[in-house]
């Protein structure tokens, strides 16, 4: 279902996290999913758009594969070449939020590409418990263990099937792989077995691909240094996040008053940035290398999994996401087709209104810009 004509290969990282699971219902109540703090989200200042209500798709219920089918029209249609399904896999087997995805691989529908990101963090329950610090007793609820090499051979041939689905996506010939956290040192040794293993399988290789983060208040990340020490790790390919690094560019001395008042004073202050100026400080010249995969990022408001204390991107619309795509269009304009790769970030992520899908506000309004800068066919 890959779509010839788009103009860029736009992956689209998925949340799987719309579905109840036991450790959900034990850790925040029965039947608790992303939807929960979404709906009961409330404005923070006048003209603060929550809560964000879903038009055409509803309060989705990922176990539904007629959900999963419409997702995948909608994506396709927008110029979307495949999901990155977020996958976790915390050691040992231990795996949570796996049912849609493995419906999506036994069933073979929807007939739309996809490959995954290995979010490789520890979950702690201040993730979707708005307002909570360590003060306030802040405490692992599932920890990402890395037990060795059998625990990676074991997580390979449980993905095996996967890697060997016609559907799984390729970067020359190779299935692409994310993972969320490329600098722990047990990473090196998980990319050895697993090309090893790939080989040994009748896989070509592994496309990995690292996230980077590019920017923080306590470290001056050196974009291009980053970029080489992931490479020398064993990475294929980086993935730019650049938004810190572009909310500090964009209001530095704000951005560090409110990161010291919370930390120290414990005081709550909801940060406002204009989404036409994190546009301006998003891209690095280094996107523009083969094997830079730039971020697309339409919208940001985590109020409703991180209520006040949260950073919000304001004037988020879909003509302000437009000039983004043609950024990245530019940026990418000179690599080879195969490598002409950029990342949206994300289909789905509602809890940290971070999502294209149709809602109350825009409609489809994201997904047709999509559509009209990648294919073209849309007035």
């Amino acid at each position: 279902m890959t779509n010839p004509n788009a103009k860029l290969r736009v992956l689209a990282f998925y949340l799987p996290q719309y579905h109840p699971i036991p450790e959900n219902d034990e850790w925040w109540g029965k039947g608790f999913t992303e939807w929960t703090n979404v709906a009961k989200s409330q404005p923070l200042f006048r003209g603060h758009y929550q809560p964000k209500v879903p038009t055409e798709l509803g309060f989705y219920d990922l176990r539904m594969s007629e959900v999963r089918e419409e997702q995948a029209r909608l994506a396709f249609e927008s110029g979307i070449e495949g999901f990155v399904y977020w996958h976790y896999w915390f050691g040992n087997g231990k795996r949570l939020l796996e049912r849609p995805f493995n419906e999506v691989l036994s069933s073979g529908k929807p007939d739309y590409p996809f490959c995954l990101a290995w979010a490789n963090i520890s979950w702690v329950n201040a993730t979707w418990q708005k307002g909570l610090s360590k003060k306030d007793g802040q405490r692992v609820i599932a920890e990402q263990l890395y037990p060795g090499e059998k625990d990676y051979q074991n997580h390979f041939y449980s993905m095996l099937p996967a890697f060997k689905d016609k559907r799984y996506i390729k970067v020359d010939g190779c299935p692409i792989f994310f993972i969320y956290v490329p600098e722990d040192s047990a990473i090196r040794e998980f990319i050895t077995t697993w090309r090893l293993l790939a080989k040994k399988e009748g896989l070509k290789n592994f496309h990995f691909v690292a996230i980077a983060r590019m920017g923080s208040l306590r470290e001056k990340v050196i974009p291009q240094k980053k970029i080489d020490e992931l490479l020398a790790m064993g990475f294929d390919a980086v993935n730019t996040w650049t938004y810190t690094r572009a909310e500090i560019e964009a209001n530095k001395y704000k951005k560090y008053i409110h990161t010291i008042l919370g930390k120290v004073f414990h005081i709550n202050v909801v940060s406002k940035i204009k989404q036409s100026i994190i546009n301006k400080h998003l891209y690095l010249k280094e996107d523009k290398g083969e094997n830079v995969y730039p971020l697309l990022f339409p919208n940001w408001d985590c109020a409703p999994r991180k209520g006040k204390n949260c950073t919000i991107y304001t004037e988020s619309t879909p003509k302000v996401f437009a000039e983004q795509i043609k950024k990245v269009k530019e940026l990418l304009a000179g690599k080879l087709p195969e490598h002409r790769i950029a990342i949206l970030k994300s289909w789905n992520e509602w809890g940290e209104g971070n999502y294209v899908e149709p809602d109350i506000k825009y409609g489809r309004g994201y997904l047709d810009v999509l559509r009209k800068e990648l294919i073209g066919n849309i007035e």
